[in-house]
């Protein structure tokens, strides 16, 4: 057939064209890094930090996945999480006994309601939150979702050093903890990596107290024997 490449030719023009698109993929997004600093009462460990960039100058279009936390150990895994609006995060029960997920967390608090071990319920959050989310039956059971506005979040190191991979535009970057409020910096990034300005978390007046159940009154002692 006139015009049809075969052989070398066919082969050079395929690999030409797979360089061609790694480049443009390569280039598409810099590396943005920053660093955070934790102010916490003596004596005290800072806790895990989620970061978050948000586009200042376009729509973020949405990339929503698939997450778990994991019930095993009466403890859930991890015990911070952070995922993009509109992803869904699976409840798997991995312990030889009955658990109760629940969050009063606004705008969408949830009850996954009790159930067996190897059992699994899935939550779907479609608005931008923070929930902290608890088991009605073992008051130990804590874990902190980030449900970040963009696909463009991370959580930071124990050093409190942090990398996202951003396209060229001009963003906001958020950093937040259960026990901190959100904190952020405006970077603009460009064709080279970026350093964003450090944040400044402060945790040194965070009280922690007993949850309560999803009833709204306190754990029986028994449950805090219970561990």
């Amino acid at each position: 057939m006139p015009g049809r490449m075969t052989g070398e030719p066919w082969q050079m023009a395929c690999l030409l064209a797979t360089i061609v698109a790694l480049s443009v993929v390569s280039a598409a997004a810099e590396q943005v890094t920053g660093s955070i600093e934790t102010r916490v009462r003596q004596g005290a460990t800072p806790a895990v930090t989620v970061v978050y960039a948000e586009r200042a100058d376009a729509s973020t279009p949405p990339r929503p996945g698939t997450f778990t936390i994991t019930q095993k150990g009466k403890s859930f895994t991890p015990r911070v999480l952070a995922v993009p609006v509109g992803s869904s995060v699976g409840f798997p029960n991995e312990d030889p006994i009955f658990h109760n997920v629940f969050s009063m967390s606004t705008p969408q608090p949830f009850d996954l309601g009790l159930y067996r071990a190897g059992a699994t319920k899935v939550r779907t959050f479609s608005e931008p939150a923070v929930y902290y989310v608890f088991c009605n039956i073992h008051p130990q059971m804590v874990a902190f979702l980030v449900v970040a506005p963009s696909a463009w979040v991370a959580t930071a190191a124990p050093d409190g050093s942090w990398r996202l991979d951003l396209p060229p535009g001009r963003y906001r970057i958020t950093a937040l903890s259960e026990r901190a409020a959100p904190v952020s910096v405006d970077v603009a990034v460009g064709s080279t990596p970026a350093v964003a300005p450090p944040l400044i978390l402060d945790e040194s007046g965070a009280v922690t107290t007993p949850h309560l159940n999803k009833f709204g009154k306190p754990y029986p002692k028994s449950a805090y024997a219970d561990k």
